[in-house]
């Protein structure tokens, strides 16, 4: 009997071990490698910044790996774009590109960065928050730039680049979602908060909007008070006060938030993993599931040697 035990105890921890080291693999390299054209949304849409050279441009194309996909549609963001999407300078130099692919409803934002070394301001975090604030739902976006850029003209890329795809983007949304990733770079790059926190504290201001409601700016000064106590983030004041102008702006915006619920929740479970937050229930899940296996396991071979 000890030897049967013993046996049982190595199946399990070899059952262990290749769960924990090969989580939810089951499909084949075939299946990823293979170009399939997506009839429901249309093309993958890549945006270059008009700034970049030919050979830059094919430098990003390799980055963006453009030929990976099956149907491409390629578009060019200018200064020009910068005016229209942001309000922003129509003599801007735009260098940062974008590949955006569309996801079913419900799959939410995701954003990687293809040259993280050389997008010197903006994470992927934030970029997703910013385009939730904008009206961005359900998309596969990466982002590259062959130089070193601050990454701000990504933003009005995608936003180009979206509506490429047949979306109408509110111009309101876009331009406050631009003042958002201006004041996420300047509460990480001047007020000193880790970048995860600044994308941590948007998050969570914009997930308090949506549960209370406020009707008046107090109230959203309450709200942002009440998160950064929550979160143990210290600003001077200048950037309290920057932040409560721009989530009253928002709250004008008549944005609803109910419906980006699942979108908000999704980023917050990125962030936490970033911080290195363990969401409890995760853990107790995975760990009910490999007992309810290792239990069967054990009655199997109970059950054939009895």
């Amino acid at each position: 009997m000890k030897n049967i035990n013993r046996f049982l105890l190595l199946l399990f921890s070899i059952f262990f071990t290749l769960s924990i080291g090969n989580p939810f693999v089951y499909a084949s390299e075939n299946d990823h490698n293979e170009k399939v054209i997506n009839e429901k949304y249309g093309p993958t849409i890549v945006v270059f910044g008009e700034r970049l050279s030919e050979s830059q441009r094919e430098e990003t194309k390799r980055l963006l790996k453009v030929d990976e996909e099956a149907d491409v549609k390629e578009i060019i963001v200018t200064g020009a774009d910068a005016a229209k999407y942001i309000n922003g300078d129509p003599n801007s130099n735009m260098y940062s590109s974008a590949k955006i692919k569309r996801l079913d409803k419900g799959e939410g934002i995701t954003v990687v960065q293809a040259t993280p070394e050389n997008i010197t301001e903006v994470t992927d975090e934030m970029y997703a928050n910013a385009l939730i604030t904008a009206g961005v739902e359900d998309a596969e976006i990466t982002v590259a730039s062959p130089v070193k850029v601050t990454g701000h003209s990504a933003l009005t890329g995608i936003f180009k680049a979206y509506e490429a795809t047949g979306e109408e983007l509110d111009t309101a949304r876009l331009d406050v979602a631009n003042q958002e990733l201006d004041l996420s770079t300047k509460l990480a790059e001047e007020a000193g908060v880790d970048e995860n926190q600044v994308s941590q504290l948007m998050t969570e201001i914009k997930k308090a909007i949506a549960e209370q409601d406020p009707a008046t700016k107090e109230e959203v000064k309450q709200i942002v008070e009440e998160q950064l106590k929550k979160l143990n983030i210290e600003i001077p004041d200048e950037y309290k006060q920057k932040l409560i102008h721009l989530f009253d702006q928002i709250r004008n915006l008549n944005i609803n938030f109910d419906e980006l619920k699942s979108q908000l929740n999704q980023l917050t479970n990125v962030i936490k993993d970033k911080l290195g937050e363990v969401d409890p229930n995760v853990l107790a899940k995975i760990w009910n599931s490999l007992k309810d296996i290792f239990i069967a396991i054990v009655n199997f071979f109970n059950n054939l040697l009895s």
